[in-house]
């Protein structure tokens, strides 16, 4: 290899590893900024016809804040707050705790202290979660730089986000049409994972939550917003936690009733996640349930939270890469530009 060639390759190859070091600590929120500037950018374009780039921009930041920042920090708190409630629930709402004790007992020949388990995990979670904001999210501050710097990121994505893309066909050394086969199938992955996994799970979450509601199971409202998580893993869903209040209710000498809410769950929650997830799959990110379920799992414990959506991502560009790269090798050996 050339020599100067080697020195700019090992140069730039340092420099990454750098600029990763200094991007990890605020990976979830350059992702998270990322991921809100590939849904805002088509406003960008349509409303820069009318505005310049600088106000167009600004506009969608307070939209963002607006409209997904601030609910979202509200319905964190009001779950912060129902989960405090819950246990509180356990005397208030007057859960017969000891009857659902002797009902176990008498069906399975165990004794169990369910009021003791509970606190116990209680402590116990929550002295991990103590533990791991310490460790991993450091301190309000670095929250508040975190969003601070996530808002910076997208204003200049949305206003800059023509000549990032035209930098990036320029930098790329593919055919344009190759680059814009990927380009189709990536999009289409990005798609198919937000409406797959936040809009059906957010459908599904709120159609199981009205009938744990309507049956009358404590802190729905709770429940709700962790059946909404639940539900954008596939093959888990909001199973664990509908099933639970089904045999709560069995237990708590309401058999009709958990009968009902077992018919309600199995066919008109099951039908969002048959259909609705199913059709978003097929017609956006065309990818294996298996291979979804590994990118979120895997992206969940690679990048935290943001990795929910970008593990499919990653594992769709993959596959798009290598059919490409299949299909037009010779073109790339020959030198064609397109």
């Amino acid at each position: 290899m050339n020599p100067r060639k080697g020195f700019l390759l090992t140069l730039v190859a340092v420099l990454l590893t750098l600029s990763g070091v200094l991007i990890q600590p605020f990976l979830q929120y350059v992702l998270g900024a990322v991921l809100l500037a590939y849904l805002l950018y088509p406003l960008q374009l349509r409303f820069e016809a009318h505005a310049s780039s600088m106000v167009t921009a600004f506009s969608l930041v307070v939209l963002a804040v607006v409209g997904f920042v601030a609910p979202l920090v509200v319905v964190l708190g009001a779950v912060a707050d129902s989960a405090e409630r819950v246990l509180q629930d356990v005397e208030t709402n007057g859960i017969p705790i000891e009857e659902i004790e002797s009902r176990i007992e008498e069906l399975t020949g165990q004794q169990i202290d369910i009021l003791g388990g509970l606190a116990g995990s209680g402590r116990e979670v929550g002295a991990v979660v103590f533990d791991m904001s310490i460790d991993a999210f450091g301190t309000v501050t670095f929250h508040l730089i975190g969003v601070a710097l996530a808002l910076f990121l997208l204003y200049y994505l949305l206003k800059d986000g023509d000549e990032l893309l035209n930098w990036l066909t320029r930098m790329i050394p593919l055919p344009t049409d190759i680059q814009r086969e990927l380009h189709t199938e990536i999009n289409g992955v990005m798609w198919g994972g937000l409406f797959a996994h936040v809009f059906v799970a957010l459908v599904q979450g709120v159609v199981a939550g009205i009938g744990l509601a309507v049956a009358g199971v404590p802190s729905a409202v709770f429940w709700t917003a962790v059946m909404i998580v639940l539900a954008m893993v596939p093959l888990v869903g909001t199973i664990p936690i509908w099933g639970g209040a089904v045999g709560y209710l069995y237990l708590t000498g309401e058999p009709a009733v958990a009968a009902g809410l077992f018919v309600y769950s199995v066919i008109i929650v099951g039908l969002t996640d048959d259909y609705l997830r199913p059709f978003a799959v097929n017609r956006y990110a065309k990818l294996n349930p298996a291979v979804i379920l590994l990118g979120i799992l895997g992206g969940g414990y690679a990048f935290g939270v943001m990795g929910l959506f970008f593990g499919p991502v990653v594992l769709g560009a993959l596959k798009a890469t290598l059919r490409v790269s299949s299909e037009n090798w010779s073109r790339l050996d020959g030198g064609e530009t397109g």
